[in-house]
């Protein structure tokens, strides 16, 4: 089943993207429905890259589907911030040396980024696109 957009969410990730930010996504989405959600949901036309469980035959959180990531999209994991809902993929994130957030809400997600300083006025220097 596909469900909606989370609004709050989805208003982070268009600051993201007008301060800048690289965006790529990682899912665990079947091959099958992940057409339908690209379709659906406009939000995800943002995300440079989109690597889909479904077409790897690698789920998170095994390492290897981070590594297909990391990979594929040439990404620093010292730099990168990986969210999250599921603490056991936010884990295997940090242990591959990511920033791991782990999305409980929009507000603490957004407070998340700007205490990191990928979002706000302040950008932290270690974490530029």
């Amino acid at each position: 089943m596909l469900g909606g957009e989370i609004v709050g969410s989805v208003a982070v990730l268009e600051e993201l993207a007008a301060g800048g930010r690289r965006l790529l996504a990682l899912t665990n989405w079947s091959a099958e429905t992940f057409p339908v959600a690209r379709e659906r949901f406009a939000c995800l036309r943002r995300f440079e890259g989109i690597v889909v469980s479904g077409e790897e035959g690698v789920a998170k959180p095994e390492p290897a589907i981070f590594h297909t990531l990391l990979d594929r999209y040439a990404v620093d994991p010292r730099r990168a911030v990986f969210v999250d809902d599921k603490p056991a993929n936010v884990s295997v994130a940090a242990e591959l040396g990511l920033t791991g957030l782990l999305f409980t809400d929009p507000p603490t997600l957004r407070a998340d980024l700007e205490r990191l300083g990928v979002l706000g006025t302040t950008m932290a220097a270690d974490l530029q696109p």
